[in-house]
């Protein structure tokens, strides 16, 4: 029987093992991308990977990358404007719509097209379990997904042409001209991370504020509509 050596038997031990498919998160959290689960799921951890991880690939003019953080904070403002009857819940939902990105990175629309769809199986897997972290429903309604992907792309064809050096009738073949929406008052001067980070982080917390007391509110009138519909028996 030939002899198998120290390093063979390493690599033989080493190629039996399963690939690793999560994430150590710095709040100690591991994170598996296959099966998440909402308990590892963390909006620190978000924050701080959205934070740190740049849109158009790095692309963008100024001294610091347009981070996704900041990228989600300029479509939920791009939202409100459209919308400003946004209820909390809506926001929130607006705010995450690219929350996954904190664990795969943002993959520019070319390599999207390149790879195929499979990767979206695994952010729409991410998607939900942060939404169920947050009380939010597992998959937002059509019509808030319509919503998003229409402030979503104005934000795009902004960054284009403000940012990552498009010109006008480029961007316009991609993303469309922005009806109504002027880039006035909007966050397009690219931050630090660090302040991108504070900044997503400030904005989540007073909607999750308000999330949760409209939850209590909705549950309280739930119970007095039960209380209700008993005593008129």
């Amino acid at each position: 029987m030939a002899k198998v050596s120290g390093k063979q038997g390493q690599k033989a031990a080493s190629a039996a093992q399963p690939a690793r498919a999560w994430q150590r998160m710095l709040s100690g959290r591991r994170l598996d991308l296959l099966e998440p689960s909402p308990l590892d799921v963390e909006i620190e951890d978000i924050a701080q990977g959205l934070s740190r991880v740049a849109r158009w690939n790095g692309q963008t003019r100024g001294d610091h990358a347009f981070s996704v953080a900041q990228h989600s904070l300029l479509v939920l403002d791009i939202h409100l404007r459209l919308d400003p009857e946004l209820s909390a819940r809506e926001k929130m939902e607006t705010l995450l719509h690219d929350a996954p990105e904190y664990v795969v990175g943002d993959m520019i629309s070319p390599f999207k097209a390149v790879v195929g769809g499979d990767y979206k199986a695994v952010e729409h897997r991410l998607l939900e379990a942060i939404h169920l972290r947050f009380s939010l429903p597992a998959k937002s309604g059509t019509a808030l997904l319509t919503a998003v992907k229409k402030a979503d792309t104005i934000a795009a064809y902004y960054e284009a042409t403000l940012l990552a050096g498009f010109g006008e009738a480029e961007a316009r073949r991609f993303f469309g001209r922005p009806q109504g929406i002027s880039p006035d008052g909007l966050p397009l001067t690219p931050w630090p991370a660090k302040r991108a980070q504070a900044n997503f982080l400030k904005r989540f917390r007073l909607m999750e504020e308000a999330h949760a007391h409209s939850l209590v509110q909705s549950r309280r009138h739930a119970r007095e509509r039960r209380g209700h519909e008993r005593q008129a028996k």
